[in-house]
């Protein structure tokens, strides 16, 4: 099962709880396991529009005034509290990755941090009914958009600081994010936290049948835009998968080719999902090469920084395009040589260079042979 979160307006704990019930999770669920907490926080549900558009609210009344906590203290509060073992976990790891968020921005260790908004009760039962939530709605899965994280100034009990707030840039960092709508802090830490510590990717919307829509509202209702978050819950299909990819490239004329060579090794020991090297003439009729690398949107500050080490560009251009790849597996194949794996999908198949070089090399026989056999046995199959 399959949770996509479109971050189009941001992302905050309150919202995506709201949005979760509205997808189907039980609110009196999760209101019984927030109260299992003993925050003696109130909590309410009520329907609202943001532009025009339903959605729900999520609401925590505190009637006195938050404590500031340690993240030990937080986790003893969800290991004591009436929950599902993964909801504790879950609930866990995003204040262990809110944690350390805030010991890197405040330059100190993980023991000294003092949680204050995300300290707050609020904050505390948003975390855990986001994972409340989650849960009972079955979900395996997290994917979510590129994040709208705002812009200009928040305040904070540090000072007036820029959006994002440190914590919220360190826990995005590598992360697909941008700007849009109103000068205000769309994406907050506890929101930044749930995505960075649950959520397998980042990008399009995956292959899935929707079976529920949830949508989750903000406090403010923005002139520009719908202050929601949307969920959609459903089951993974076989269906061609739509990705969203970041195409980074470099014009080289100065470098040699084994240079080039050596890069696009580096390039796929790191991660990127292809690098290719594109015949060009340059300007002052220079013949050299276009570097092209396509890599999932966190990778590409790693991979622009590895071509700027190892090459002499000065310079790389990248933009986010679609990819569309069909679901694929792998099968082995026994050869009278030996066993190869076989790429297949609905359309195709193709057996795997790699097994097959090394089989040629152990036989003496011509590479051309051994893939040929590999198909032919593999066809016996089907």
């Amino acid at each position: 099962m399959i949770c996509y979160i479109d971050a189009f307006s941001g992302l905050a704990g309150d919202m995506l709880v709201a949005a979760l019930a509205d997808a189907g999770a039980d609110r009196d669920a999760i209101t019984c396991a927030l109260q299992s907490l003993a925050t003696e926080g109130a909590f309410t549900w009520e329907p609202v529009k943001r532009r025009g558009m339903a959605a729900a609210k999520f609401r925590v009344t505190v009637t006195e005034t938050p404590k500031h906590r340690h993240l030990s203290g937080i986790l003893k509060m969800i290991a004591a509290a009436d929950l599902p073992e993964a909801v504790k976990a879950a609930s866990g790891r995003v204040f262990q990755a809110l944690g350390e968020a805030e010991a890197y921005a405040h330059g100190v260790s993980i023991e000294k941090v003092h949680f204050h908004e995300v300290g707050a009760v609020d904050s505390i039962c948003d975390i855990v009914g986001i994972c409340m939530g989650l849960h009972l709605l079955g979900v395996d899965k997290i994917y979510c958009s590129p994040i709208n994280v705002g812009s200009g100034t928040v305040n904070t009990e540090h000072g007036v600081l820029p959006v994002p707030a440190p914590a919220t840039a360190r826990l995005l960092q590598g992360k697909p994010i941008y700007s849009r709508g109103p000068a205000l802090e769309l994406t907050t830490p506890t929101g930044a936290a749930i995505v960075a510590a649950l959520a397998d990717g980042f990008g399009a919307m995956p292959a899935m049948t929707i079976q529920s829509i949830g949508y989750g509202a903000g406090d403010h209702d923005f002139r520009e835009h719908a202050n929601i978050v949307r969920v959609m819950i459903g089951e993974a299909t076989t269906a061609p998968e739509s990705t969203t990819v970041a195409v980074i490239e470099a014009n080289i004329d100065d470098s040699s080719p084994q240079i080039v060579a050596w890069t696009t090794e580096k390039l796929m020991e790191a991660g990127a999902l292809d690098a290719l090297v594109i015949s060009a003439q340059m300007k002052k009729n220079r013949p050299g090469v276009i570097l092209q690398v396509i890599a999932a949107p966190e990778k590409r500050e790693e991979l622009i920084a590895l071509i700027f080490r190892e090459t002499t560009t000065l310079g790389v251009r990248f933009h986010l395009a679609e990819r569309r790849v069909q679901q694929r597996e792998w099968v082995e194949v026994a050869t009278p040589h030996g066993m190869v794996r076989m790429k297949t999908a609905p359309d195709s198949f193709a057996p795997e260079y790699e097994d097959a070089r090394k089989l040629a090399i152990a036989t003496g026989l011509p590479l051309k042979h051994i893939l040929t056999e590999t198909v032919r046995e593999y066809l016996k199959t089907r």
